[in-house]
């Protein structure tokens, strides 16, 4: 059995939650297909992947027991389990990417908004190809990631399709640390194209940037870089992803997800307006 994915264990804590203080036996007695309580057990701790037709009649028991199933709530839950029916893009990657890197891509595939702040180098899905490159060199710890930069930087190109893509396009909303556009390195002729490229994408209505100054004061976001994928009105799907050196964790628990979400607002709030930052980076630009 495949290890349970960020989606799969969203999808079985909304099911859960839904069904209240009903047992799954009631449930069982209930449902029209006679659904068997061990199998809902096992899709709501995500020990089991769902089918599209499983949430449907579990969502049509729950909203005539009087819960709130609206239709962009079934939406949401039914595409949540296309995990094991489709395959998308990054599944011929699969010898190169970790099962968390799958999910991350799967997620900014469906989510709405992705409000990120990023300590130390720009967003993933603002990079250009060569400073990709230089970021997978420079953080590789292992040969094995060294024998996969090719691939790890066609990835994460082929991520940021989901800023322009004609349907419903993601909004972006990254908080970058001024460090992050003032990093050198060996070609300057990286960091120009990348600063250069955050200009164009900046201008894009779906994504704002703004740049947290080097010299304001203590803030929270010192404690690390994340990145809040957003579901629209349905904040208890959101989560949080969060990545380090050398692993990738997700943040789902509801009030985790609240206390990341107050914490980049703060930043926001601190960072320099959208205008203000598209002057800095110029500036910064031509001071190279």
């Amino acid at each position: 059995m495949s290890a349970p994915t960020v989606r799969r264990r969203r999808l079985g804590a909304k099911l859960r939650a839904l069904r209240g203080d009903l047992t799954l036996d009631e449930v069982a007695e209930r449902s029209e297909g006679g659904f068997i309580p061990s199998k809902l057990s096992r899709i709501e701790t995500a020990r089991s992947a769902a089918k599209a037709k499983d949430v449907d009649e579990l969502l049509d028991l729950y909203k005539r027991l009087g819960r709130e199933v609206t239709d962009e709530l079934r939406a949401a839950l039914v595409t949540l389990t296309k995990d094991g029916g489709q395959r998308g893009w990054w599944h011929s990657y699969r010898g190169v990417l970790t099962p968390v890197y799958e999910d991350l891509i799967s997620l900014e595939a469906e989510a709405e908004s992705v409000s990120w702040w990023q300590l130390g180098v720009i967003p993933g899905l603002l990079q250009t190809a060569e400073y990709a490159r230089e970021i997978i060199r420079t953080t590789a710890m292992s040969e094995a990631v060294e024998t996969r930069v090719d691939a790890l930087v066609e990835v994460r190109l082929a991520r940021q399709a989901v800023l322009t893509r004609e349907s419903d396009p993601l909004t972006l909303w990254a908080i970058i640390a001024e460090q992050a556009l003032r990093s050198t390195t060996e070609d300057p002729d990286v960091m120009d194209e990348q600063l250069g490229r955050l200009l164009s994408m900046g201008r894009r209505p779906n994504i704002n940037i703004q740049v947290l100054r080097s010299d304001a004061p203590l803030h929270v976001g010192q404690m690390g870089s994340f990145a809040l994928l957003g579901f629209g009105p349905h904040a208890d799907l959101d989560v949080v992803h969060t990545e380090g050196l050398t692993s990738a964790l997700y943040i789902e628990d509801h009030d985790k997800v609240a206390t990341h979400r107050d914490a980049w607002q703060r930043l926001s709030s601190a960072a320099e307006s959208v205008e203000a930052t598209a002057d800095l980076i110029t500036k910064i630009r031509n001071q190279a």
